[in-house]
């Protein structure tokens, strides 16, 4: 097995304690998307904005890896081929685990960004409206989270692990969110076996040779168990 590549969602961190999108009572049910995870809902209202990624930010500080993150660390550190983890997700929680070769297509919470000059640095626990650029003084500064309406981030480079992956796995990820939901069609395509671990079948299920249904904590160490054994 030449390279295995795996996505990621927010599936995979909800046992850690980061709601998803769909969490009743959850961040993201007390806010419109449009308000704080857009462009333009920043440049309506970048107080409210900064209080949601600061809550988020603190929820982050206090979370760990779950048996799945450190199920695909040990995939990694003893595969024998390539393990390539993209993660929507802006947690560092697969780095926090043991994985080294993460893609953050959707950013990294705990990153800052101009966006006058796109200098990028290191996020302090809270920001605000008012924090300076460290670089050209700009009141410009928002957190390195690619939001809706944005191009995700190193897609080139995603498109090449993908075009070369002999394997390829979607975990906890709805397929609603693209271009993540067209990564099992272009691997397929390409010649990778593909297989979704969710629970419950994700929007383009259709396109995975295999399903298996169940929490990432206890679906993903199984697998990774299998596939280190060679079955």
């Amino acid at each position: 097995m030449k390279k295995i590549v795996i996505l990621t969602g927010a599936g995979i961190s909800a046992e850690s304690g980061l709601g998803t999108f769909r969490d009743p009572g959850g961040l993201w049910t007390q806010h419109r998307l449009e308000d704080v995870a857009t462009p333009e809902g920043f440049a309506r209202d970048p107080a409210l904005a900064h209080r949601f990624y600061n809550e988020r930010r603190a929820l982050l500080a206090e979370a760990r890896p779950n048996a799945a993150h450190l199920a695909l660390a040990r995939l990694e550190a003893e595969a024998g081929a390539e393990v390539v983890i993209v993660t929507q997700n802006v947690d560092a929680l697969h780095e926090a685990a043991g994985s080294r070769n993460v893609i953050h297509m959707h950013g990294e919470l705990a990153r800052a960004l101009c966006a006058a000059c796109a200098h990028r640095w290191q996020a302090p626990l809270s920001m605000s409206e008012g924090d300076m650029c460290p670089r050209c003084g700009a009141r410009a500064c928002r957190p390195d989270v690619v939001w809706f309406g944005e191009f995700p981030y190193r897609m080139e480079e995603v498109e090449s692990h993908l075009s070369q992956a002999s394997l390829f796995a979607a975990i906890g990820t709805s397929g609603e969110v693209w271009p993540a939901a067209g990564f099992a069609r272009t691997a397929a395509n390409a010649g990778a076996r593909c297989i979704e671990m969710n629970l419950e079948p994700s929007a383009v299920t259709r396109d995975f040779h295999e399903r298996r249904q169940g929490r990432a904590s206890a679906v993903v160490p199984g697998w990774v168990a299998g596939l280190l054994r060679g079955v």
